[in-house]
C-alpha cells in the first residue's frame, strides 16, 4: 500500500518503508532519533533529500514512535520539541509554531498550523484527538508552506504519515496498564499478495482522572477513552500505475475537560474519520509521473458543558466538518536537472453546527443561543507550480513555487443566528516561495528562502453572532481580510561519521491576524478585527544525533549508544499589536525557548535478553499569557488583564525494555520521574498558596482546584511482533 503521497511519492515509498525499519538491522548500531538527510515529501510535496529543501523539516522516525509512551499525538510532538502545544485537557490542545498558532479549539479552518495526513487536510488541528498507533512517522515543516498545502499553512505543517502494507511487515500485538487505571492495547497485520498489499490496525484504551505532581492531588475530570481503526489498501495495477484505497477513525472519548475553571463534570467526545483513494502513474521514459489523490473527511466535536458563571445547568454544543476534494500533480522533467510540479486543488466543506441550553434552576429552560461556530459552506480552486533546477553536478539546486488560491464561503442557516446573513463572501490569495541550497561538501550544506502563507476568514468571523460559555457575545465582520505569513530563513546540514546536525535562523512576520476586540463601555461584547499590529519572531533551532560508538571508531561487540537533541531559541518575539496598556509584548503562547535531550544505549547481541535503556529531558521554556483563569488580586496577578510569565522548567522520562526472546518484548516506563507539578500553559496550579478564584469554580463543590500535568506516571507494556 502507497503513502497517500503527493505527485512523485510512489518511487520514495520503498526508501521511506527502508529507513522506518531501520532499526531491527543487525549490526548493532541504532537508528538515530532524528535523521537528517532523509527523504521528505511534506515541504516540497514529492519526495527529496532535506539537503536539498529550502527550509527546515524534522522527521520523527518510526524508532522514535515505538519507544515513545505519548497516548495522543500532541504528546508525542511536545516530547520531541516540535513547538508550544497548550495541553488544555486530555482531548483539547493548541498549537504554536514560529508565531503560527491555532485556536483554542483546534479548529482546522482557523489554524495558523495546518495538520495533514497523509498529505491532505487532516480536518483538525486538535491532535489531542488523534492517537499515535498505526502512525508510520510525522514530517514537520516549520514556517509557511502554503504553495503546496493552501489556507491555514502559515506557521508550519504537521504531516501524520499513516502505515501500510508497505512500510510495515507483518503483524504485531501490544498491550501495556500503568497509574491511573491506564490500559491499552492495539495490533496490527500488514502484508503482500501477488500484486497487492494491505494493512490492518486496531488501537484503544482508557485512563482514570490523574494526580499531580508533588504537592498536588488528584485532578479530577481528566479521565479518557480511545478507539481508532486504519485499513489500507494498495494494487500495483502494472509497471507504471498503481491505486491505493486507506480509511481511518480515530477519536477520544468521555474525555473530561477542567478548563479555566476546573469544571467536574464538562465532558467531551471528539472524532475523526477519512477514506483516501490515490491514484499514481508515470510514463514509460519517466519523462512524467503524476498523483491523483481524493478524499473525504469527517470531523466532529461534541461539548456536553456547562458553566455557573454562564447560568447553565447543561450547554451542549455539536460541531462537525465534512471535507471533499480532490488534488491532481503531475511532475514532468522539462530538460536535465530540472523537475516541475503542477497541482490542482478542488475542494468543498460543510460545517454544521448545533446548541442546547437548559437553566441552573427548574423548570431549567432558557433561552436559545447560536452555536459557537456559523454554518457555512466553502468552494475552492487552487492552481500552483512549483519548479527546482540542479545546477553544478547537483551541487546547487534553486526552486521557486507560486499559488492562487480562488475561493468562497456561504453564510448557510444556522440555528438561533440573530441578524442571519445570507449569501457568500468571495476571497483570493496568491502565495510564493523562493530559496536555494548549496551542498559545499559531501557532508555540508546551505540552505536560504523566502516562503508565504495565508489564512482565509470563517464564516464565522465574517458573519457570526455567538455567545461563549461564560456569557459574553462575539460579533463577526464582513470587512475581515486574510491573514497573511512572510518568512526568511537561512539554514545548514552537517553530516559526519555518526554526527548530523541541523541548524536554522529564521524570521517569521504574521500580518493581519484576526482576533476579538472588545467593544468600549460595560458590556461584555467583543467583534472579530484584523489587527493592525504584526507579530514577529526571530529564532534558531537545531536538531543533532550522535551514534557514539561510531563516531568513535568503537568496535560495538552487540553495544548501541546514541545520543539527540532537538531546541530553538525565539530571541526576539514581539506583538506590534499589544494593547498600548500591556505590561509586555511578549508573543504569547510561544517559547522563548525549548528543548528536548536523551540518550539510548543497551545491548542487542552477545546477552541472553538483549535490552535498551533511554532517558529523555524535555524542557518547556518560558512562556507569556494572560490567562483565561480567574486568578485572586492582587495576589494572583495585579489586574485581569495582567500578561503572565510563566518559568521553564524540566520533565524527564526514562525507559528500559528486554526482548525476552525473539519478537518478544517487555518494557517498563516513567514519566515525570522526579514528580515535577507544572502545566505548559496553566497559571493556577493545584499546589499551595494556591491563587486561584475559588468563587468562579465550576465544580458544583467537588473536585480539585486548579490545573497541573500528570505528576509520576509507571507505564508496564509487552509487545509480540511475528
Amino acid at each position: 500500500m502507497m503513502i497517500a503521497y503527493p505527485a512523485g511519492a510512489r518511487r520514495a515509498a520503498p526508501l521511506v518503508a527502508a529507513l522506518a525499519l531501520m532499526p531491527s538491522i543487525a549490526t548493532g548500531q541504532e537508528a538515530p532519533a532524528t535523521v537528517l538527510d532523509d527523504i521528505v515529501v511534506t515541504s516540497t510535496g514529492r519526495p527529496e533529500p532535506r539537503s536539498q529543501i529550502t527550509g527546515t523539516v524534522q522527521v520523527i522516525e518510526g524508532e522514535r514512535l515505538a519507544r515513545s509512551q505519548a497516548q495522543s499525538v500532541t504528546e508525542l510532538l511536545a516530547e520531541n520539541a516540535v513547538g508550544f502545544f497548550s495541553e488544555w485537557t486530555p482531548g483539547q490542545t493548541s498549537i504554536n509554531i514560529r508565531g503560527g498558532a491555532s485556536d483554542g479549539q483546534g479548529k482546522d479552518f482557523r489554524s495558523q498550523v495546518l495538520v495533514l495526513i497523509n498529505g491532505r487536510r487532516a480536518g483538525t488541528a486538535n491532535i489531542s484527538k488523534l492517537s499515535p498507533a498505526d502512525v508510520a512517522r510525522i514530517e514537520i515543516v516549520r514556517g509557511p508552506a502554503s504553495v503546496i498545502y493552501g489556507s491555514g499553512a502559515m506557521g508550519g505543517v504537521i504531516n501524520i504519515i499513516l502505515r501500510n502494507g508497505r512500510n510495515t511487515e507483518g503483524s504485531a500485538v501490544e498491550i501495556q496498564g500503568g497509574s491511573w487505571g491506564l490500559l491499552q492495547g492495539r495490533g496490527h497485520t500488514a502484508g503482500r499478495f501477488g500484486e497487492s498489499d494491505y494493512y490492518l490496525g486496531l488501537a484503544g484504551g482508557r485512563r482514570d482522572s490523574y494526580s499531580s505532581g508533588s504537592g498536588g492531588g488528584l485532578m479530577a475530570n481528566t479521565q479518557w477513552q480511545r478507539l481508532g481503526a486504519t485499513g489500507a489498501f494498495g494494487h500495483q495495477i502494472d509497471d507504471l500505475n498503481r491505486v491505493d484505497v486507506t480509511i481511518r477513525s480515530d477519536g477520544i472519548y468521555d474525555a473530561g475537560f477542567r478548563g479555566s475553571s476546573w469544571s467536574t463534570f464538562n465532558r467531551d467526545q471528539r472524532t475523526n474519520a477519512s477514506f483516501d483513494v490515490v491514484y499514481s502513474g508515470r510514463t514509460a521514459t519517466d519523462f512524467a509521473r503524476w498523483t491523483s489523490h481524493s478524499y473525504l473527511v469527517e470531523d466532529q466535536d461534541i461539548f456536553r458543558w456547562a458553566s455557573r458563571s454562564g447560568g447553565t445547568r447543561l450547554d451542549i454544543n455539536r460541531r462537525h466538518l465534512s471535507i471533499m476534494g480532490t488534488k491532481f500533480e503531475p511532475i514532468v522533467h522539462l530538460f536535465p536537472g530540472n523537475e516541475l510540479l503542477l497541482g490542482l486543488n478542488l475542494e468543498r466543506s460543510w460545517l454544521r453546527s448545533a446548541r442546547y441550553r437548559e437553566a441552573i434552576n427548574p423548570p431549567y429552560t432558557m433561552a436559545q443561543v447560536a452555536p459557537q461556530d456559523a454554518n457555512q459552506t466553502d468552494s475552492l480552486m487552487a492552481f500552483y507550480a512549483e519548479n527546482s533546477q540542479r545546477l553544478f553536478d547537483d551541487r546547487v539546486v534553486l526552486r521557486a513555487g507560486v499559488r492562487h488560491t480562488r475561493g468562497s464561503t456561504s453564510f448557510d442557516a444556522t440555528p438561533n443566528l440573530a441578524n442571519q446573513q445570507t449569501g457568500s463572501r468571495p476571497y483570493s490569495a496568491t502565495t510564493y516561495t523562493v530559496g536555494g541550497t548549496y551542498r559545499a561538501t559531501q557532508n555540508l550544506s546551505f540552505r536560504t528562502g523566502l516562503a508565504t502563507g495565508f489564512r482565509a476568514p470563517t464564516a464565522t468571523e465574517l458573519a457570526g453572532d455567538y455567545t461563549v460559555l461564560a456569557g459574553g457575545q462575539i460579533f463577526g465582520n464582513p470587512n475581515l481580510r486574510p491573514e497573511t505569513s512572510r518568512q526568511y530563513e537561512v539554514g545548514a546540514t552537517f553530516s559526519w561519521n555518526g554526527l548530523n546536525i541541523d541548524a536554522a535562523l529564521f524570521q517569521n512576520t504574521i500580518s493581519h491576524r484576526i482576533i476579538s476586540q472588545r467593544r468600549t463601555g460595560p458590556l461584555n461584547i467583543s467583534d472579530y478585527v484584523n489587527n493592525a499590529g504584526d507579530i514577529v519572531i526571530r529564532g534558531v533551532e537545531v536538531q543533532a544525533s550522535l551514534d557514539v560508538l561510531r563516531a568513535v571508531a568503537a568496535r560495538p561487540n552487540g553495544w548501541h549508544w546514541s545520543l539527540f537533541a532537538n531546541g530553538g531559541y525565539n530571541f526576539d518575539m514581539r506583538d506590534f499589536g499589544a494593547a498600548s496598556t500591556a505590561n509586555s509584548r511578549q508573543v504569547q503562547r510561544v517559547y522563548k525557548y525549548q528543548a528536548s535531550i536523551g540518550t539510548r544505549f543497551g545491548q542487542r547481541a552477545g546477552v541472553a535478553i538483549p535490552w535498551t535503556f533511554s532517558v529523555t529531558g524535555i524542557m518547556r521554556g518560558p512562556i507569556w499569557y494572560d490567562t483565561e483563569e480567574s486568578l485572586t488580586v492582587p495576589a494572583g496577578e495585579p489586574s485581569s488583564s495582567y500578561i503572565h510569565q510563566k518559568p521553564a522548567f524540566w520533565v524527564w522520562n526514562a525507559r528500559l525494555e528486554g526482548e525476552l526472546r525473539k519478537g518478544l518484548t517487555a518494557y517498563v516506563a516513567m514519566n515525570n520521574i522526579f514528580n515535577v507539578n507544572q502545566h505548559a500553559l496553566f497559571i493556577a496550579l493545584h499546589q499551595q498558596p494556591f491563587i486561584g478564584n475559588t468563587s468562579a469554580a465550576n465544580t458544583n463543590g467537588i473536585g480539585n482546584f486548579g490545573n497541573s500535568m500528570p505528576g509520576r506516571e509507571i507505564v508496564v507494556g509487552l509487545k509480540a511482533a511475528f
